[in-house]
């Protein structure tokens, strides 16, 4: 009796589509990759304002390195509720950890020789000052975050990968207190919004694209829909908590009387406007994928809205990447 269409040869359907999902995940991880590098023209025209050097490299090599913190914490996370989902599968795909610290590393690598270099962009190897890293809190901060990522590399190779957690850390502590320098009104507090930030995001974006390769490995299972039940009522406690954050953090650097001129005037405004719209999109989609899952007869159809959302998802980092890297908006009184 010949096999139905679906479940053709390698040269069938099956192949052909996973042919052209693999195509469609390469173009948008592009397409996220333009965002920081296209973005700084189109922020800062009609603003009078300037862009520091080398932005758009600046903005591409924070989102390599978001993404490289989000991939291996979602890992984590994610791999500790499958544990604990009655009759799952002890079956895991293939880690990206150990990839995912790497391409980090090489991107902490790029930011340091920027600060090297007095926060200019390199030509070439000689301009690169290392030992003046030394000499900086922003030196010695970006020289955390580069041993950091190599330290997470080895442990995700090691047979406890469950200690890449703390390097992680490391790399996330780094980044909020680089954030806010000290010359800044309240920096701590500043710092402590960032690191809640910083972490929800990741566990949401890294936490839902390994969810969903876990449900892909184990098939059509029961545990699949319960897994996807107990990420998304973490995920509404980490959207509130990334709301909340970004909320405060946004209007400590614009004043409520100032926001909305200075979401339409100002390059860090017109991203962050961006970048709010983005979310919003993605929390509609996550609405969508938990009204599947509830209700429909089969919960797996929830994975089509979370694939979507996990592209969103890659666009908010992209977009906050980029965010970074331009100039902050001017205290209006």
């Amino acid at each position: 009796m010949r096999p139905p269409p679906e479940v053709a040869g390698p040269s069938g359907p099956i192949s052909r589509r996973a042919t052209g999902r693999t195509v469609a995940v390469l173009v948008l991880v592009a397409l996220g990759a333009l965002i920081p590098t296209l973005g700084p023209a189109a922020a800062l025209e009609g603003t009078g304002e300037a862009a520091a050097p080398g932005v758009a490299g600046i903005g591409l090599l924070r989102t390599v390195l978001f993404a490289a913190l989000s991939v291996p914490l979602g890992e984590l996370f994610v791999d500790r509720l499958a544990r604990r989902v009655p009759g799952a599968a002890p079956g895991r795909p293939r880690s990206w950890s150990a990839l995912a610290a790497c391409a980090g590393l090489l991107a902490a690598l790029g930011l340091a020789s920027v600060v090297a270099t007095g926060n200019l962009v390199p030509h070439s190897v000689a301009a690169i000052d290392v030992g003046g890293l030394y000499d900086s809190r922003d030196g010695r901060l970006a020289l955390v975050e580069v041993n950091a990522f190599l330290l997470a590399a080895l442990c995700a190779r090691s047979g406890r990968p469950a200690t890449q957690l703390w390097p992680l850390a490391a790399v996330v502590v780094a980044e909020a207190l680089r954030a806010h320098p000290t010359t800044e009104h309240t920096p701590l507090l500043g710092s402590g919004l960032t690191l809640v930030h910083l972490i929800c995001a990741a566990l949401w974006t890294g936490g839902l694209l390994h969810a969903l390769r876990v449900l892909r490995h184990w098939g059509a299972v029961p545990a699949g829909p319960a897994l996807l039940g107990r990420y998304a009522r973490v995920a509404v406690v980490l959207l509130a908590a990334i709301t909340a954050t970004g909320v405060c953090s946004s209007l400590r650097r614009m004043p409520a009387d100032t926001v909305l001129d200075q979401l339409t005037e100002t390059a860090y405004g017109r991203v962050l406007l961006a970048k709010v719209l983005l979310v919003v999109a993605v929390g509609l989609l996550a609405l969508w994928a938990r009204t599947r899952l509830r209700r429909a007869a089969d919960p797996l159809t929830a994975c089509s809205p979370a694939r979507a959302e996990v592209v969103a998802l890659g666009a908010v980092v992209a977009v906050s990447g980029l965010l970074t890297a331009l100039p902050l908006p001017i205290r209006w009184s």
